[in-house]
């Protein structure tokens, strides 16, 4: 079973559990066997993990037989974080398989695919996995595949901290609330404690790993979930808070007061620092993010490049410009030295190095980056999106300058509106910023009463 749907632009999600799943171990048996078939691997080795969704030893073992049933060789590096995949396929030099969710809810599961080096594939040829997978599963290979096991945990971790020194840092507290996620499996092996480690005080919020999610969805995208981290910086007198989604490749920051730091802010921060060992260097930012961003970029002597959301999308940006560094509104970030892959854990750490030279508190090292109010992500479930999204077009036809390189993207002097499609969900996202408060509550109430009117939801 693979219900079309689940195919996204950048990567594979699909409801596993219940009464209507839209895949099962058969349709991931023939995805294994399409991806061996797409990129020629029989004879040659992948790495493989998966993160705590309850269906994921079941499904991935099915590809895994697949991949075996091909003739391909499997390193199966067990639970992981998605970040800690990519680690080991650039380490390993060998294509890559995540099996993961990411903050989808818990009967949720999917694959996200990799080349060797981490490089990641383009959607064509996820199409064409998907073709080749629908159409039934692949003969079996003469000679089968052998599977083997590694521990790249620790190696993962050393390697975060030969890119980021946390040493001579002041002492930080910091909430790390990995809502039941794969980040409740990386902390201990990135903040050990003891004698020579970093002098950060890690207080753990949800840090079982736990596919039912029983405490909040591992989404910080929702504000509702960042409640108990804001909570705990409060109670505690912590420096910052880390908030990870369910493969842990994404982190949200949250500053002393208890407030998020805007994801275009962290990108600043964390790209005035590449900028700075890494001079006239590029930086990748997709449509939506702030263009504070861009403006710290110039004049730090760096140049920005600009790409559609997605991972996808933003990994290519930063190969074709060997850009030293990548951000984006969903808090992914990207790192040269990470093989170009996303780390929320990374990032994570420039924060606290950023944090722990200064005596001054996150909330004034971001101030200087707030230079415009943004309305966040805002969704709604319409019928005919692309009519929706023509509408918006209509509304705003003589107010600026119109591009599709992402969705619908209106830019004037001073602010921006942008109606996109979700590439993993049912949705459409609207996005806007502007100059001041007041300019942008006015544009974005504008276009939300033209989206949520212009066609009937469902």
């Amino acid at each position: 079973m693979l219900n079309p749907f689940m195919f996204k632009a950048n990567d594979i999600r699909g409801v596993t559990e219940g009464s209507e799943p839209e895949w099962d171990e058969q349709g991931a048996y023939a995805l294994g066997g399409a991806f061996v078939s797409v990129f020629g691997l029989a004879g040659q080795k992948i790495v493989l993990g998966r993160d705590m969704r309850l269906s994921g030893p079941r499904m991935s073992a099915a590809f895994v037989e697949a991949v075996l049933d091909a003739g391909t060789d499997v390193v199966d590096v067990g639970l992981a974080s998605t970040d800690e995949l990519w680690f080991a396929s650039g380490h390993l030099g060998l294509p890559g398989v995540m099996f993961t969710a990411s903050h989808n809810p818990g009967k949720y599961n999917g694959i996200k695919f990799c080349h060797p080096g981490a490089r990641p594939i383009v959607p064509a040829e996820l199409v064409t996995i998907a073709e080749l997978a629908t159409a039934g599963p692949a003969e079996p290979a003469e000679v089968r595949g052998t599977r083997s096991e590694l521990d790249v945990l620790g190696a993962y971790a050393a390697h975060l901290h030969a890119l980021v020194d946390l040493t001579g840092i002041r002492p930080l507290r910091v909430v790390a609330d990995a809502g039941n996620g794969m980040a409740g499996h990386t902390l201990p092996a990135v903040f050990p404690g003891g004698a020579g480690a970093p002098p950060v005080e890690i207080i753990g919020l949800y840090t079982d790993p736990d596919g039912s999610f029983p405490n909040h969805p591992a989404n910080p995208l929702e504000p509702e979930n960042l409640v108990d981290a804001q909570a705990a910086v409060r109670e505690h007198g912590a420096d910052l808070a880390l908030v990870f989604d369910g493969d842990a490749d994404r982190c949200f920051i949250i500053d002393e007061r208890g407030e998020v730091v805007n994801p275009s802010g962290v990108t600043a921060l964390i790209a005035c620092r590449e900028l700075d060992r890494h001079a006239g260097s590029t930086v990748v930012v997709n449509n939506i993010t702030s263009r504070s961003v861009a403006e710290v970029v110039a004049e730090h002597g760096g140049t920005t490049v600009v790409t559609k959301v997605g991972h996808t999308f933003v990994k290519a940006a930063m190969a074709e410009h060997d850009a030293v560094f990548g951000g984006e509104h969903s808090a992914h970030y990207y790192f040269r030295e990470f093989w170009g892959a996303d780390t929320g854990m990374l990032a994570a750490l420039h924060v606290m190095a950023a944090a722990g030279a200064t005596d001054a508190p996150l909330s004034e090292l971001v101030t200087g980056f707030a230079r415009y109010a943004a309305s966040g992500e805002l969704n709604s479930t319409v019928s005919d999106p692309g009519a929706v999204i023509e509408a918006v077009a209509a509304a705003f036809a003589d107010r600026g300058e119109t591009d599709r390189l992402d969705g619908l993207m209106v830019n004037g002097p001073d602010w921006w509106v942008n109606v996109r499609r979700s590439n993993t969900e049912p949705l459409l996202r609207l996005n806007v910023e502007a100059r001041t408060e007041e300019q942008m509550a006015a544009l974005r109430d504008e276009a939300l009463a033209i989206i949520r009117t212009a066609g009937p939801q469902h």
